[in-house]
C-alpha cells in the first residue's frame, strides 16, 4: 500500500471516530438535558416576552444597580402569578368542601331548570331530563350517573393537578428567564452566531423573527386568555357561583385553544337564569357576554402590528402540545408551531 493511500486511509478512520464519539456526546448530553428541555423552553418564551418591560425598568434606573433591580422585578412577576393561583386553589378547594359538607348533610340542592332550555336545539330535551333528576333528587341521580360524574370529576382534577404543576413549572421557569434577561446581550449574541451555523449571513434576521413570533403569539393568544380568565373569575366570584375557579379555569382553556369563550361562558349563564331572579340574571350575562367577546378589541390593541398566524395553526398548537406536553403544553405548544409555520412562510417567499 502506498504511503498516500495509508494517509486517506487513517483521515477517513479519524474522521469516522470524531463523528461517532461527537454523536455519542450529542445523545448523551441530550438525555442528560432532557428532564430540562420544557422548562427551559419556556423560560425563553417568558424572557423574550418580558424583556422589553424589562428593559424599560433597567432604563428607568440608568442600568445602575442592575442585579438588585433585576431582582425586584423577578419577585414582582412571581407575585402576580403566586398571588392569583393562591387564590384560584383556594377557590377550588373551598367549593370542594362545601359541596361534600352539602351532600353529607343532605342539603345539596340544584335549582330547576328553565323551560328554554328545552327549545336548544339537539340537545335541549335530553339536557332538561338530567337537570330535572338532578334537581328532585341528586343522590339518586349520582348513583345512577355514577361513572359519566366519575369520568367528568377525573378529567377536572386531573386538569387542575395539571394546572398547578403548570405553575410550579412556571415559577421555575420565570426564575431562569431573569438570569437570561439579565445576560440579554450575551444570549442574544450567542443565538445569531448558532442561528448564523444554520443560515450562514441570515442569523440576525432569523432570531430576530423568532422574537417577534413569540411576542406575537403571547400577547395576541395567551395575554388575552389570562384576561378573559381573570375577569370571569372576578364575575364568578363577585356573584357567588359555586367552583368560580374551576369555571374560570374552563374559559382559560377555551380562550387558549380559540374555541368561543361564550361556550364556556353557557353553563355559568344557564345557572344564574336558574338560581337568581331575573334582573340579576340579565345583567350578569350581559358581562358575561362583553368578557366572552373582549377578544375582538383586545387581541388587536395587544398583537398591534405583529405577525399574524392563523387561528388553525394556534388550534393545533394548543391540542397537540397539551396531548404532547400536557396543561404546559397547551402554552408552549401554540408558539412553536407557530414560529415554525413563521420559518415555513418566510422559506417559501425566500425571505430567510
Amino acid at each position: 500500500m502506498s504511503p498516500m493511500k495509508t494517509i486517506n486511509s487513517n483521515s477517513a478512520i479519524n474522521t469516522y471516530i470524531r463523528i461517532i464519539i461527537l454523536s455519542l456526546l450529542i445523545i448523551w448530553s441530550f438525555l442528560i438535558v432532557k428532564p430540562f428541555i420544557l422548562i427551559l423552553v419556556w423560560s425563553v418564551i417568558v424572557a423574550v416576552t418580558l424583556y422589553p418591560f424589562y428593559q424599560k425598568i433597567i432604563n428607568l434606573f440608568h442600568g445602575k444597580k442592575k442585579g438588585l433591580v433585576s431582582s425586584f422585578f423577578i419577585l414582582i412577576i412571581l407575585a402576580i402569578i403566586i398571588l392569583p393561583s393562591i387564590n384560584l386553589t383556594s377557590s377550588i378547594v373551598d367549593s370542594s368542601k362545601e359541596i361534600i359538607t352539602q351532600f353529607n348533610e343532605g342539603r345539596i340542592q340544584v335549582p330547576e331548570p328553565s323551560e328554554f332550555v328545552k327549545d336548544w336545539p339537539i340537545i335541549g330535551e335530553k339536557v332538561h331530563k338530567l337537570w330535572d333528576q338532578s334537581s328532585q333528587n341528586i343522590e339518586s341521580f349520582i348513583i345512577s350517573n355514577k361513572e359519566e360524574i366519575r369520568s367528568v370529576f377525573g378529567s377536572i382534577f386531573s386538569s387542575l393537578t395539571g394546572l398547578l404543576g403548570t405553575v410550579f413549572l412556571t415559577l421555575i421557569s420565570i426564575i431562569i428567564a431573569g438570569i437570561f434577561m439579565f445576560s440579554a446581550n450575551s444570549s442574544y449574541t450567542a443565538s445569531v452566531k448558532f442561528a448564523n451555523r444554520l443560515m450562514e449571513g441570515k442569523g440576525e434576521a432569523l432570531i430576530n423573527m423568532c422574537t417577534s413570533t413569540i411576542r406575537s403569539v403571547v400577547k395576541g393568544i395567551l395575554l388575552v386568555a389570562i384576561i378573559q380568565s381573570i375577569l370571569s373569575y372576578i364575575l364568578f366570584a363577585v356573584t357567588g357561583l359555586p367552583a368560580s375557579g374551576v369555571l374560570a379555569f374552563i374559559v382559560l382553556i377555551a380562550a387558549i385553544m380559540q374555541v368561543p369563550v361564550l361556550l364556556a361562558m353557557l353553563p355559568a349563564i344557564l345557572y344564574a337564569f336558574s338560581a337568581f331572579e331575573t334582573t340579576p340574571a340579565i345583567i350578569f350575562t350581559v358581562f358575561a357576554l362583553l368578557i366572552a367577546l373582549s377578544d375582538n378589541f383586545l387581541k388587536p390593541m395587544l398583537l398591534g402590528k405583529g405577525l399574524e398566524t392563523p387561528m388553525i395553526i394556534i388550534l393545533i398548537g394548543a391540542l397537540g402540545g397539551m396531548m404532547f406536553q400536557g396543561i404546559l403544553g397547551l402554552f408552549i405548544g401554540p408558539v412553536i408551531l407557530a414560529i415554525g409555520y413563521q420559518l415555513y412562510t418566510n422559506w417559501l417567499n425566500e425571505v430567510v
